[in-house]
């Protein structure tokens, strides 16, 4: 048996014809609904990237405890325990974050992985003097600013830039190894992400009048833009995703040359959505996470069960993924994982949870059930108290200051953490923001934009029941329930 996992970053299943999109080019992603099963309920657990790469690895949530990092000694490795059982794994991956401070043991948990640099601001090439940078909408200060430019004067035509070299050599893999049996490979892309820096032959598909300033590039905050230059936005937003489309029609070419369909699990997914405007504001992380960005495409073929064609409205999430693939090459699922094995959902449409637990450290903690979404505040605007929980201190892209380290102290060990103690440090709570958002509720079946929160006692009791369940079961730490004036509910 063999399995293929395509993810990509920021993929806005609102903007895929599969998910009813009608505008954007993107024929791949319907000839992919045609032999794979759609999901209609999928959703994020921990955000943003790494810590979703986290759970890809680990099946279980992680943003109750910890920030943005790395892999823990503790975790258990889905990539890792199929090479230790026998499972070649592969990684390719244009994602930088790989190799940031805050993201450094996920490539070496695989027998091999191979990079493409320069997306975003990749501290790729060396200029000392400062690029010519145009007259740009939002632009801003700093080095992933400047490193962007200098990396995009070394991508101007397609066959360079990163998704083209990343989907290169997993093809290359697939060609390598297609006669031989229990492999993994996990091709990884960082776009659709923002920047939308893309060739003009994915630009043409979507002709639009305007004479602005450059604008591929949003801001994480709200929309101040004119409403020509967020339509502008978001025609380049497509223009990265036909990219993607093609090159996702490569992959299932090759499937389809060597008819791989016969014994290989295909996986096409994504760590999270995008805001592109929607609830007047761009991106993620700074605001609460929307259905834009926390209800997310995905697609399975299993040749077990050969279903196709067909969708699936169970609720599931990344933390599903991994015993996914586990229980695929028949290797144990650990008792850690939080996450169920696909298999029978895929078949049969058979529900895995009742509710689903998603968010960021230090902002609302959410719950869903498919139909409502709840997302609990802080009660105080100073977010507090709040720690992280780690032997791995590093953030996204440096180790945790001295400062920090100095008031650090031992807890745990937590129920998942194999009997080590961790490191508990005061975190600054960066999303206190959270407080001026409020508790909101929504129904999604009279108000999928959720444009209108509602009042319904009922229904809030419930879903708080729902949340206070599913973060026990994560052994959350016991200050989470004081930071979202949850405790009368955290002993009963």
């Amino acid at each position: 048996m063999k399995a293929v996992m395509v993810m990509f970053d920021s993929l806005n299943r609102r903007m895929l014809p599969p998910y009813g999109c009608d505008w954007t080019h993107a024929p791949n992603f319907r000839r992919l609904a045609e032999k794979t099963v759609v999901f209609d309920n999928s959703y994020v657990g921990s955000m943003p990237c790494m810590p979703a790469r986290r759970e890809l690895h680990t099946g279980r949530y992680n943003f109750l405890h910890r920030s943005w990092g790395p892999l823990e000694p503790f975790d258990d490795s889905m990539p890792e325990l199929l090479k230790n059982n026998g499972i070649y794994t592969h990684l390719v991956s244009d994602h930088y974050h790989y190799w940031e401070d805050g993201g450094c043991t996920y490539h070496t948990r695989y027998n091999t992985w191979e990079i493409s640099r320069g997306q975003e601001g990749d501290p790729w090439k060396g200029h000392v003097k400062d690029p010519d940078i145009p007259d740009c909408v939002a632009p801003r200060d700093g080095a992933l600013w400047r490193q962007d430019w200098i990396n995009r004067k070394y991508m101007d035509s397609e066959e360079l830039q990163p998704q083209a070299a990343t989907f290169s050599k997993g093809l290359e893999f697939i060609e390598t190894n297609k006669d031989e049996d229990n492999w993994f490979l996990h091709i990884e892309t960082f776009d659709p992400h923002e920047p939308f820096f893309t060739q003009q032959k994915y630009k043409d598909f979507y002709p639009h009048d305007y004479n602005g300033r450059h604008f591929d590039w949003p801001p994480y905050k709200e929309v101040q833009e004119t409403p020509e230059e967020v339509e502008h936005c978001r025609y380049e937003y497509a223009a990265l995703l036909s990219m993607c489309d093609e090159y996702l029609g490569k992959l299932l070419d090759i499937m389809d040359k060597y008819d791989l369909w016969k014994d290989t699990m295909l996986i096409v997914n994504t760590d999270h959505g995008f805001l592109l405007g929607e609830h007047d504001h761009w991106a993620k992380c700074h605001c609460p996470f929307y259905n834009e960005v926390a209800h997310t495409p995905l697609f399975i073929w299993d040749p077990r069960c050969g279903r196709k064609g067909e969708r699936c409205d169970a609720l599931v999430q990344t933390i599903d993924l991994a015993p996914t693939l586990l229980e695929f090459f028949g290797v144990k699922i650990p008792d850690d994982m939080q996450g169920k094995p696909l298999r029978d959902t895929i078949a049969h449409n058979r529900p895995v949870r009742e509710a689903a637990l998603f968010g960021i450290h230090g902002g609302h903690v959410n719950c869903t059930d498919g139909r409502y979404v709840y997302m609990r505040a802080p009660v105080t605007a100073e977010n507090q108290p709040l720690y992280n929980y780690t032997l791995m201190p590093t953030h996204m892209s440096r180790m945790f200051s001295v400062k920090e380290l100095k008031n650090a102290e031992l807890a745990g060990p937590f129920s998942f953490t194999k009997g080590c103690r961790v490191l508990k440090t005061p975190s600054e709570g960066s999303f206190s923001r959270a407080f001026k958002f409020g508790t909101m509720l929504f129904d999604l079946r009279s108000d999928p934009e959720q444009l209108r929160p509602i009042n319904d006692s009922y229904a809030e009791e419930r879903m708080i029941r729902l949340m206070v369940k599913l973060m026990k079961e994560n052994d959350c730490p016991p200050e989470q329930f004081i930071r979202l004036g949850l405790e009368k509910y955290a002993n009963t």
